[in-house]
């Protein structure tokens, strides 16, 4: 980026480039950001996500699917959390894209549920806390819905300076992807790290009170929270009260 030099094809090797020249470019020297090793090791690893959901889920017919689409949901959900990290703008193709795959992972769960009758939902016992009306399509929808209006109640109590109405649009297509009650955990949780990172960004004196921080991210987090430990936090949560 400061030089314009045309990267070789050994310059371009994810991590491994990055380390063997220090962090710097080999042109003029100048340092390079560590956002990029950072998304080549997230992308990275989004391609375990299969393995993590093999120790999860039975070995059933679904399970190929079910994990195929997380990995491109998790690809996707990086780079909008790049993009609106840097430039505080969560674009529409990446919200529709993970709307698009949302309906298809509800209606593979609707078609396998019909035959095996099993609990897809990474909270297991936990998510019949609240169960929605319908199918378990329509409560994919549903929490869509859902999700979207509160967020949008968000928005416009705050007059916009709450958070943005892409936020709400976000919200709208994880409720769609994660289905209740984990979208509404993976949200509540996303409020609690915002509110976390925030507060240590002020005490470093990197983000000033009021100046806004993109909430995009955050939410990404939440969604990986539910999905790698939400049970073990729920369960945590209510053996507090015995």
């Amino acid at each position: 980026m400061n030089c314009s030099k045309t990267l070789c094809w050994y310059e371009l090797a994810p991590l491994f480039s990055f380390l063997v020249q220090m962090g710097k470019c080999r042109g003029c020297c100048a340092k390079l950001s560590w956002q990029y090793p950072i998304v080549e090791f997230l992308t990275g690893t989004a391609f375990l996500i299969p393995i993590y959901f093999y120790y999860f889920f039975p070995l059933l017919v679904w399970y190929y699917w079910f994990a195929i689409i997380w990995v491109l949901v998790a690809v996707l959900l990086i780079l909008m959390s790049v993009i609106d990290y840097r430039l505080y703008l969560i674009p529409d193709e990446i919200i529709v894209g993970i709307s698009i795959l949302g309906l298809i992972l509800a209606g593979l769960k609707l078609y396998y549920q019909n035959f095996i009758g099993w609990n897809t939902s990474f909270l297991k016992n936990y998510s019949l806390l609240i169960i929605l009306p319908g199918n378990i399509f329509w409560q994919h929808v549903l929490a869509a819905v859902i999700c979207f209006v509160l967020f949008l109640l968000i928005v416009l109590l705050t007059k916009g300076k709450g958070m943005g109405i892409g936020d709400v649009k976000l919200a709208g297509a994880i409720g769609l992807l994660m289905g209740s009650p984990d979208a509404f955990l993976a949200l509540a949780l996303s409020f609690v790290i915002g509110s976390a990172i925030g507060l240590f960004l002020m005490s470093l004196n990197k983000k000033k009170f009021k100046e806004p921080i993109p909430f995009g991210p955050h939410m990404v987090i939440g969604v990986f929270t539910v999905m790698f430990f939400g049970y073990q936090i729920l369960d945590f949560y209510f053996h507090l009260f015995g």
